[in-house]
């Protein structure tokens, strides 16, 4: 028998003891604790600015109907008329958006009001909450 091997005792089992798994659970544990908040931070910024980016895509839609037709939409035909032509519109040439109006990154509707309160028009998303006002990613996001 060569000086560098052991010998194996007959009743000894490799493994991990008790002890050393749950130090390295906790260490996972730990790692994911701090990992896991900034993700999801990311995440909400990336919400924020799908939102603007979408605002400005609307705002540009709702400016080429203006061109086209002389008058931005009515609040009550709203963001739909980019893609469906009203009644009564006899010099719309759309559709101005190819797809349906989107909904905003939380999954509700942006408001549109004609005249805005800040502009011609504005162009709203409530943030995550849905509801007016609000910080962080509650905040509302506005065309203005």
């Amino acid at each position: 028998m060569s000086s560098l091997s052991r010998p194996r005792s007959s009743g000894a089992q490799a493994g991990f003891t008790l002890l050393e798994l749950l130090v390295v659970v906790t260490i996972i544990a730990l790692l994911v604790g701090y990992v896991a908040p900034r993700f999801f931070g990311q995440v909400g910024k990336s919400e924020i600015t799908t939102a603007k980016a979408q605002i400005d895509a609307l705002e540009k839609a709702v400016d080429q109907y203006r061109l086209d037709t002389g008058h931005y939409p009515s609040t009550e035909l709203g963001l739909t008329a980019l893609v469906n032509r009203p009644q009564n519109e006899p010099k719309w040439n759309g559709p101005y958006l190819r797809k349906d109006v989107p909904l905003d990154p939380w999954g509700k509707a942006y408001v549109y009001k004609q005249p805005g309160e800040r502009g011609d028009y504005d162009i709203t998303s409530f943030g995550r909450d849905g509801q007016p006002g609000g910080t962080g990613e509650n905040a509302d996001i506005s065309n203005h």
